[in-house]
C-alpha cells in the first residue's frame, strides 16, 4: 500500500507551488499547447531557407562589400552558371546564347563574341581566349542568374537546351546550380532522415521503457517541441540550410533524455505517494535540478556558435538553443499534464523489461578502467595536434561529389575546358590609361585567360558616345569601370587564395578604391573569417561549460576531468580525417566542436553525479561499479540515438557539407560514449582523493586503510550484483 506524501518538504516551496499550479488544469494546459502546435505547424512552412554559403559572410568582408557596390552600380552580377553545349557550330552557339539571354532571371550571358570578332577567321584570334569559350565543337557560356530566379532559372536553362540536345550533350555547373540542387534535394533527404530517426528512437524507447505507451508519449512531447521550434523560426525571417536540415533531428536527439528522466522519476514517486498529481509534483521537484543542468550545458554549447562572425554559426546556434529551451518548457509544463491524462493507460500497458542487468558490465569495465584512462591521457597530445592539422574546404565548390549529377556535370566541363572562375574588378571610372595599364598587368598572371572591359573590348581610344547604351552599361556605371576577369583556377585552394591576394595587390598598385568579387574571392574571405572564429568559439564554449559545472558541482577538479574527457573525444573524432588523408569542410569542423561538446557532456555529468551520490555510502570501486550499472542504459539510449541520427544524415544527404557534418556527429558521439564509459571511471577512481578535498560538501564514505582494500572493494561490488570472485553467478 502506497504511503501518503509527508507534509514536510525539503524542496523549495516556490518551485513546488509553481508545479502545483502547472498541474492544476491538465486539460487547459494541453489545449493551449495543441493550439500553439497547430499555429507553429502552419507558419513553419513560411520560414525561408537559404542555401547559399556566401550569404553568411560578415557584411563588412571585402567580397560582400564588393557585391553590394556591384548591385548598386550594375544590373548584372557575378556569373554563377557555366553552361557547356557540345556538337555546335558558331552560328548554333550564337543561337543558344540568344535563347539563354531570353530566359527570365538571366541578366547576362558571356561567350566568345564578347571577347573577339567572330566574323573574322578564328585562327587569327588569340588561341587561349578562343579555347576558353569554344573548343572541339563545344561552346562554354558564363551565365548570370538573379538570386530571386535561381530555382526556376536553372530549370529553364535545362529545359531550353534539352528541347534540341540530349542530356549527354550539355552540362551545367556553378554556384547557382549548386544552390538549386541543394534546395530541391535537401528537403526530400531530410524528410527521409527524420522518418528513419523517429523509427529508431521509437525502437530504442520500446526496449528501454516499461510500458508500450511510453514511447508514444515521449515522442509526442518531443514532436510538439520540434514543431514549436520550427514555427518560431519565423522570427528570424530565414534560416540556413544547415539549421533546416540538422535542427529538428538534433533537437530530437539531445532532448530525448529529459522526458525519459521525468517519467522514471514519476514512477519512483508513485511508489511512496498515492495521489498521482502529488507524485508528479514530487517528481518534477526532484528532477528539475538534473534536467536543467543537463539542458543548460547543451544550450551553452549551441549558444557558443553565436559568437562566430560567419553567419551560419549564429543561425544554427540560435535555432538549436531555442529548440532545447522549448524542449525544456514542454518537459516541465506540457509533459506532466500529458502523463497525468494517460497514466492509467501507461499502467495497463506495462511490459517486462527488455534491458539486461548491467551489473556484469560495471564489473568488467571496473577491471579495465585504469588502462583505458591511461590510453585517454596518451591520446590527448597526438589527437589535439592531428585535429588541428587537417586539410579543409572552405567554400561550396566541393559540396557535390562526382557520384551526383552536378558533380558529374562539373567534371565533364572541367575535362573539356579546364577549371574556370570569373572575378569582377571595379575601379574608379575616368582614367582609361590606368585601366589599360591595370589590365596589362593582370594579364601577366598565368591564370588569367581573358579580360572583358572597356579598354580591352572597345579600346581606350574609342569615345563612349560611339557605343549603344546596353553595351556601355555592362562596362561602365556612373562611378566605376568594370573588368570581368576569366581565370583558369579552382574555386578555392592555396593557389586560388594566392591568386586572390595577387589580384588585390595588383589593383592596389593602381588605385586605392577598388572592389573585387567572385567565387574564389568569397572562398578566400570565408577562409579568413571562419579560421579567425575557431579559437574564440572553442575557448568560450569550453569556458562556459566549465563554469556551469563549477557552479553546479561545486568542485574544482570535476569540471576539469569532465571537460577534458569530452574535449579528448572531440580531438579524437577530428583527428581521424587527418590520419585517413581526408579533406573536410571547415564549417563542419567548426560546428561539430561546439555541438559534440554541448550534446555529449551530459553523459559525463550523468555518470559523475551518480558516482558522487554512491560515493557517500560506498567505497570508490563499488561506487564506480554501481554507477556504471545504473547509468549505462541511459547513456547508451541517448548516445545511440545521436549516433544513428548523425550516420543517417551522413548516409542519405547528397549535400557534402551536411553529409560530413552527420558523419562527424555520429562518429564523435561514439568517441564520447567510449571515453565516458571506459576511461572516465578510471579518472574518477584515480583522482578520488583530490575530488574529495576540492569538492564542496563532499561527504565521501570513509573506507579506512586496509591492506587488501582493492580486493575487498571488488568483492563487495561483485556480491551486490550476484557474482562470485571467480566471475560465476
Amino acid at each position: 500500500m502506497r504511503k501518503q506524501r509527508p507534509k514536510k518538504h525539503t524542496t523549495s516551496e516556490p518551485l513546488r507551488r509553481f508545479y502545483e499550479a502547472v498541474t492544476a488544469g491538465s486539460k487547459r494546459v494541453l489545449a493551449v499547447f495543441l493550439i500553439l502546435t497547430v499555429v507553429c505547424t502552419v507558419i513553419g512552412g513560411l520560414v525561408a531557407v537559404n542555401y547559399d554559403i556566401n550569404d553568411y559572410l560578415p557584411s563588412d568582408s571585402p567580397s560582400t562589400v564588393a557585391l553590394d557596390v556591384m548591385e548598386e552600380e550594375f544590373d548584372g552580377g557575378i556569373p554563377n552558371v557555366r553552361v557547356m553545349i557540345q556538337n555546335v557550330s558558331i552560328p548554333e552557339a550564337l543561337s543558344y546564347k540568344q535563347q539563354l539571354k531570353e530566359i527570365e532571371g538571366v541578366t547576362e550571358v558571356t561567350w566568345l563574341d564578347d571577347s573577339v570578332e567572330i566574323t573574322a577567321p578564328l585562327e587569327t584570334a588569340d588561341r587561349e581566349t578562343v579555347e576558353s569559350y569554344y573548343k572541339n565543337d563545344a561552346a562554354l557560356y558564363s551565365v548570370t542568374l538573379e538570386e530571386a530566379h535561381i530555382l526556376d532559372g536553372v530549370e529553364a536553362i535545362r529545359h531550353t537546351i534539352s528541347e534540341t540536345k540530349p542530356k549527354e550533350e550539355f552540362a551545367l555547373t556553378g554556384s547557382a546550380v549548386s544552390t538549386a540542387v541543394a534546395t530541391t534535394n535537401t528537403v526530400t533527404e531530410v524528410a527521409r532522415v527524420a522518418v528513419f530517426a523517429v523509427a529508431f528512437v521509437f525502437l530504442v524507447l520500446v526496449l528501454t521503457t516499461s510500458s508500450w505507451l511510453e514511447p508514444v508519449v515521449i515522442l509526442l512531447g518531443l514532436g510538439v517541441a520540434v514543431l514549436l521550434n520550427k514555427g518560431t523560426n519565423l522570427m528570424f525571417g530565414e534560416i540556413s540550410f544547415v539549421s533546416n536540415a540538422a535542427g529538428a533531428i538534433l533537437q530530437l536527439a539531445v532532448s530525448l533524455d529529459y522526458s525519459v528522466f521525468l517519467l522514471h522519476r514519476f514512477e519512483e514517486s508513485r511508489e511512496s505517494i498515492a495521489d498521482v498529481r502529488e507524485a508528479m509534483v514530487d517528481a518534477l521537484c526532484k528532477s528539475t535540478g538534473s534536467i536543467l543542468s543537463s539542458g543548460l550545458t547543451t544550450v551553452i554549447g549551441f549558444v557558443a556558435l553565436c559568437l562566430m562572425r560567419f553567419g551560419i554559426g549564429p543561425d544554427l546556434g540560435l535555432v538549436l538553443a531555442k529548440g532545447v529551451a522549448l524542449s525544456l518548457i514542454c518537459v516541465f509544463v506540457m509533459m506532466p499534464n500529458l502523463i497525468l491524462c494517460v497514466y492509467k493507460l501507461l499502467d495497463k500497458t506495462r511490459h517486462r523489461s527488455f534491458v539486461p542487468n548491467f551489473g556484469k558490465v560495471g564489473k568488467v569495465i571496473s577491471r579495465l578502467m585504469i588502462p583505458f584512462a591511461c590510453i585517454q591521457v596518451l591520446l590527448i597530445a597526438p589527437c589535439y595536434l592531428a585535429s588541428n592539422a587537417n586539410s579543409y574546404y572552405y567554400g561550396a565548390s566541393h559540396i557535390f561529389g562526382e557520384n551526383t549529377e552536378l558533380g558529374a556535370d562539373t567534371a565533364l566541363i572541367e575535362d573539356a575546358f579546364g577549371r574556370s572562375d570569373t572575378y569582377v574588378l571595379l575601379v574608379p571610372k575616368g582614367d582609361k590609361e590606368m585601366e589599360l595599364a591595370l589590365s596589362a598587368e593582370l594579364k601577366k598572371l598565368p591564370q588569367v585567360t581573358d579580360i572583358i572591359s572597356y579598354v580591352d573590348t572597345v579600346g581606350a581610344e574609342i569615345p563612349e558616345a560611339y557605343l549603344d547604351k546596353d553595351t556601355l552599361s555592362k562596362l561602365y556605371s556612373e562611378h566605376y569601370s568594370r573588368l570581368v576577369i576569366q581565370l583558369d583556377t579552382d574555386y578555392e585552394g592555396e593557389s586560388t587564395f594566392a591568386l586572390v591576394e595577387n589580384i588585390r595587390s595588383t589593383a592596389q598598385q593602381f588605385c586605392d578604391n577598388y572592389y573585387l568579387a567572385g567565387n574564389g574571392v568569397s572562398s578566400y574571405d570565408l577562409m579568413d573569417t571562419v579560421t579567425a572564429d575557431m579559437v574564440k568559439v572553442n575557448l568560450i564554449a569550453v569556458g562556459a561549460v566549465f563554469l556551469v559545472l563549477l557552479l553546479t558541482m561545486k568542485s574544482l577538479t570535476l569540471p576539469c576531468i569532465l571537460v577534458l574527457s569530452i574535449e579528448t573525444a572531440i580531438w579524437l573524432n577530428l583527428s581521424i580525417p587527418y590520419f585517413a588523408g581526408q579533406t573536410i569542410f571547415y564549417i563542419a569542423y567548426l560546428i561539430i566542436s561546439s555541438v559534440q561538446l554541448g550534446a555529449t557532456v551530459d553523459y559525463a555529468i550523468l555518470l559523475t553525479d551518480r558516482y558522487l551520490e554512491n560515493r557517500k555510502t560506498t567505497g570508490k570501486l563499488q561506487a564506480i561499479t554501481s554507477s556504471l550499472a545504473t547509468c549505462t542504459v541511459s547513456i547508451l539510449t541517448s548516445g545511440s540515438v545521436l549516433t544513428v541520427v548523425g550516420f543517417l544524415l551522413g548516409k542519405f544527404s547528397t549535400h557534402g557539407l551536411l553529409a560530413q557534418l552527420g558523419m562527424l556527429l555520429g562518429r564523435g558521439t561514439l568517441c564520447s560514449l567510449a571515453l565516458v564509459t571506459l576511461a572516465l571511471p578510471g579518472l574518477l577512481y584515480v583522482f578520488d582523493g583530490l575530488i574529495r578535498v576540492t569538492t564542496k560538501g563532499a561527504d565521501f564514505y570513509e573506507e579506512g586503510i586496509q591492506k587488501h582494500h582493492f580486493r575487498r572493494s571488488r568483492n563487495t561490488a561483485d556480491s551486490q550484483y550476484g557474482y562470485s570472485s571467480s566471475g560465476s553467478k
